[in-house]
């Protein structure tokens, strides 16, 4: 097994309970590296148990409203994404930077009722979906994708670069869609249809009308260090 394979994984004990890291805004995808500053206590204690334990927290996205209730439970929207903790740093002010690669697409299914000052939940794990009737035409859709996404790549070497190797990659067209909808900057409710899509011809298509040309300017983060699978991490998220 690949060094990939292995972090992309999840354990075989694993049973459906994960810790919700739920921010607003913010929406996660499988195989890309999603940068975050941890400094809130309550999202301080989930850490220390998940860097104790399995490494795994849910990314989870606020539904619409949720500013009142910010501190408390405020609604989420019903998929997330399960990602594994590849790097810690804490800083001199009791406050963390971590790099979160995504794992697996998760539909939250209940809340778990926990003494933690953080959220879990009951989750079920969803598989991306290749139809054996769309086979023979997937490469030209993956090409497609890559056309449209070329558009919006900036003209910095390292950003070429990165898209080049994306280009010229045997990575499958799901894992390709996840990594270009999380780079570019297109509404989160796209985002959300896009992760909440399992069929990865549909969801490949649906990225495409996202970035066509008839759409609102679309922005592509600037690459700032290198991701393992993205290569254009956009800066830290903050809690």
């Amino acid at each position: 097994m690949s060094d990939i394979e292995s972090l992309t994984r999840l354990p075989d004990h694993f049973d459906g309970t994960v810790r919700l890291f739920p921010l607003p805004g913010v929406v996660s995808f499988p195989h890309v590296m999603q940068p975050l500053h941890i400094f809130e206590p309550r999202y301080c204690d989930l850490l220390t148990d998940t860097l104790a334990s399995d490494r795994l927290i849910a990314m989870a996205t606020l539904a619409s409203g949720w500013e009142p209730d910010y501190e408390g439970r405020p609604a989420l929207e019903e998929f997330a994404c399960i990602g594994r903790i590849v790097s810690h740093t804490p800083t001199d002010d009791e406050r963390h930077n971590i790099l979160l690669l995504g794992i697996r697409r998760v539909r939250i299914l209940q809340e778990v009722v926990t003494n933690q000052t953080y959220r879990m939940a009951k989750v079920e794990v969803l598989d991306d979906v290749y139809s054996p009737q769309a086979a023979a035409d997937r490469p030209l859709l993956k090409r497609s994708l890559l056309e449209e996404f070329r558009k919006y790549i900036p003209e910095s070497a390292l950003a070429q670069e990165n898209f080049s190797q994306l280009l010229d990659s045997q990575m499958p067209l799901g894992i390709v869609s996840d990594i270009i909808a999380y780079t570019v900057g297109i509404p989160v409710s796209q985002k959300l249809k896009l992760l909440a899509e399992l069929d990865v011809d549909q969801r490949a298509r649906k990225l495409i009308a996202a970035l066509a040309p008839s759409q609102k300017q679309v922005e592509v983060s600037e690459p700032e260090n290198e991701s393992l699978s993205s290569g254009f991490p956009p800066p830290f998220s903050r809690n």
